[in-house]
């Protein structure tokens, strides 16, 4: 079984995979290496199933990943309580676009229909879905603000944001629960964020792991692909103050060989 990492002070204990669901609901505009078809409901459904009955725990989706949300309010159906969902506001998908708002008024407006859509009364964890200007979200707009009082409100248990930036990052962990950041092999800046995190009990959240799929691009040989990728989990998982990786996939058997190699690693 995959092990847990709390997640800061939020109460919640996560495993240190997570399942990153947007190949669940788009398959336009993305930054993968290869296209690929959205799974049907059957495929979808063996896959989460698969990670549940592995100990993952932890499910991450947005509006801005296509159908996921409305995908997942019917695939998790009967096993609720099974899952800590985060979701995201500030950023949408539409007729192959991005489009970004961060108002306080869209992100209530967002996080009410993301109740809808998961079928659920609470969000475990609500990140904001930054476009880059991480400063001008946080100190001009107050979108952080507006995720507390939506806590304080009971929509959601624990909020932060996925940042682009060092310094919104640091601000990031001082005014939320949880900063998501990005740590591989071929990208490091943000471990300050992480190491400020550790030191203040905060939540920390990993994306791009593995390069969105391009960590075997740079130069490397494909059959080395293996090795970077455990490296690339070795080196995030040492740091203390990592919770979880959050890992896109919706092949069974990429999804069952990076737990085995999590199993594999934390139990030496």
């Amino acid at each position: 079984m995959i092990p847990k990492r709390k997640l800061g002070q939020t109460g919640m204990e996560v495993s240190i995979l997570g399942l990153g669901t947007v190949k669940l609901g788009r398959n336009q505009g993305v930054r993968y290496p290869q296209d690929f078809e959205l799974p049907d409901d059957t495929q979808a459904s063996k896959l989460i199933a698969l990670a549940r009955d592995q100990g993952i725990n932890l499910i991450d989706t947005a509006p801005a990943y296509g159908t996921s949300e409305e995908r997942l309010g019917q695939l998790l159906r009967g096993q609720r309580d099974r899952w800590l969902i985060c979701s995201k506001v500030g950023e949408e998908f539409a007729n192959g676009q991005s489009s970004f708002n961060f108002t306080t008024e869209y992100a209530q407006f967002s996080i009410e229909r993301s109740l809808q859509r998961l079928k659920t009364d609470v969000l475990d964890i609500v990140l904001i879905h930054s476009d880059g200007n991480d400063l001008e979200i946080i100190n001009g707009i107050g979108t952080l603000d507006a995720l507390a009082d939506l806590k304080r409100q009971g929509k959601l248990r624990a909020f932060g944001m996925s940042t682009k930036t060092v310094a919104g990052g640091l601000l990031a962990a001082q005014k939320s629960d949880i900063v998501m950041v990005t740590w591989n092999l071929e990208f490091q800046e943000d471990i300050p964020i992480i190491d400020y995190c550790q030191q203040h009990g905060k939540g920390v959240l990993i994306k791009k792991a593995f390069a969105s799929g391009h960590l075997t691009q740079a130069g490397q040989a494909i059959k080395n692909k293996g090795l970077l990728i455990d490296q690339s989990l070795a080196m995030i998982f040492s740091h203390p103050g990592v919770s979880s990786a959050i890992i896109g996939t919706i092949n069974p058997d990429h999804l069952q060989a990076n737990i085995d190699r999590v199993n594999k690693s934390e139990n030496r």
